[in-house]
């Protein structure tokens, strides 16, 4: 691979998926609104549409990664691409709950696929140093794009007219036929193996998860990424938006300035977290994290049951998805290239759906979990489980330092810098590695 190969088709793959996600957030805060209300379907058929998604992607993942490695992520990125689109536009004409459940599941399939296959190509575009930078890259970029998409859908939708919901489909739409266009047109370097390290010849599906399984620290990092996606993405619809309303007693409107913080931090803070989480160990910053929303769930709690006020109780939740924010700046450039360099170079794409399988069960079973414990009125338990939750990511983190490779954990470490001197260095003297902390 050459660098300006590499770096030319990295940047056409990050203006894409930018552009995905700013199609995107026309929508997602409005679809639930849009099947309930304005197609007069109920809030049943609502979040059985909305649960289609998690649905569809449960049912094809298992078997994108065994595509993605056999064909390559530009087919399966493409594909994804076109049935998201057809999904999307399906979704905005769809007026009958047969054909909202069916949309979603096309949409949600192609959207499940689009995720791996892009996160290969990142992969194969970077390298070991770059990869950091590249992720962070693309979460601060899907970010940005949902943000601006979310805040130029509120200006056009128009809950009684539908037709201005068919247009934000329609936005969407034409918003992943773009995110293929441009994929298709990015020239792929090819991905550099790294010795013997895949599947033995002759083994197909059952090879490629026994290989999976049986690398411990792959396998500890989906069980730490589950936890991870339980306690932050998981509660962000269900359960700590019913704390937040119901005994904290923000009003939705306060709600929606507090995902807006969370999204802020993420765009302002993204590439100054990136240069203090770049040089310390991987396992030490997914542990930092795990304190970090610690503190976010306990001020959640605080923020019901703490006398001072409505106006210390707003704070308090704005602070708590503002702290998720950070949290989630602090991940992105450590656990997807993390999950890159467990792979071996004819497994990343197995590695990739895998992981985002994980995430995918995850929000599935999080927003189920805390939407129970909130209709029971069980927030006291509900608080005391995401602490634990949130302690467990810290100490999970230090137990995955230990089943990592020094460079794994630290991939400056494979970066070696000559020490200054005005003398030539000796013949086979050897440079002094990065430190890392």
């Amino acid at each position: 691979m050459t660098r300006e190969t590499g770096t030319a088709a990295l940047r056409r793959i990050q203006v894409g998926n930018a552009l995905s996600a700013f199609g995107n957030g026309f929508t997602v805060p409005y679809t639930f609104l849009y099947v309930a209300r304005v197609r007069d379907l109920g809030s049943t058929t609502a979040g059985v549409a909305l649960a289609g998604f998690a649905m569809a992607a449960l049912l094809v993942l298992p078997f994108t990664g065994r595509v993605i490695d056999r064909r390559g992520p530009l087919p399966v990125a493409l594909g994804g691409a076109v049935a998201a689109a057809a999904g999307a536009l399906s979704l905005g004409l769809a007026s009958t709950a047969p054909l909202v459940l069916a949309s979603t599941l096309v949409m949600g399939a192609g959207i499940a696929v689009i995720q791996p296959a892009l996160a290969t190509m990142i992969v194969w575009c970077s390298t070991p140093a770059t990869r950091s930078r590249a992720f962070a890259t693309q979460f601060f970029l899907n970010n940005l794009g949902l943000g601006v998409g979310g805040l130029l859908g509120g200006l056009l939708v128009d809950e009684e007219h539908a037709g201005s919901f068919v247009r934000l489909f329609a936005i969407e739409a034409s918003m992943f036929l773009v995110l293929g266009a441009v994929v298709a047109t990015a020239r792929m370097p090819r991905p550099v193996r790294r010795g013997a390290d895949g599947v033995p010849a002759g083994e197909g599906a059952r090879g490629r998860w026994r290989t999976l399984l049986a690398d411990r620290a792959m396998v500890w990092l989906c069980v730490l990424g589950f936890v991870m996606f339980f306690a932050c993405y998981g509660q962000f619809e269900s359960g700590l938006s019913a704390f937040a309303v119901e005994v904290s007693g923000i009003s939705p409107a306060t709600l929606g300035v507090a995902l807006a913080a969370n999204t802020a931090v993420i765009v302002v803070a993204q590439f100054a977290v990136l240069r203090l989480v770049e040089r310390r160990r991987r396992s030490r910053v997914i542990a930092a994290v795990g304190l970090i929303w610690t503190l976010a769930w306990l001020v959640a709690g605080a923020s019901g049951w703490v006398a001072g006020g409505q106006a210390m109780a707003t704070a308090a939740i704005i602070s708590t998805y503002a702290l998720f924010g950070v949290g989630e700046a602090m991940l992105s450039p450590t656990v997807a290239p993390l999950v890159a360099d467990l792979a071996p170079s004819s497994l990343i794409g197995q590695y990739n759906s895998v992981f985002a399988l994980v995430k995918q069960l995850a929000l599935a079973i999080g927003p189920a979990v805390g939407g129970l414990l909130a209709g029971a009125g069980a927030y006291g338990a509900y608080i005391a489980m995401l602490v634990v939750c949130s302690l467990g990511i810290t100490v999970m983190g230090l137990r995955l330092g230990r089943r990592l490779t020094p460079v794994q954990d630290c991939p400056r470490l494979a970066v070696s810098v000559p020490v200054a001197s005005h003398k030539p260095a000796a013949a086979g003297a050897a440079s002094a590695p990065v430190p890392a902390a």
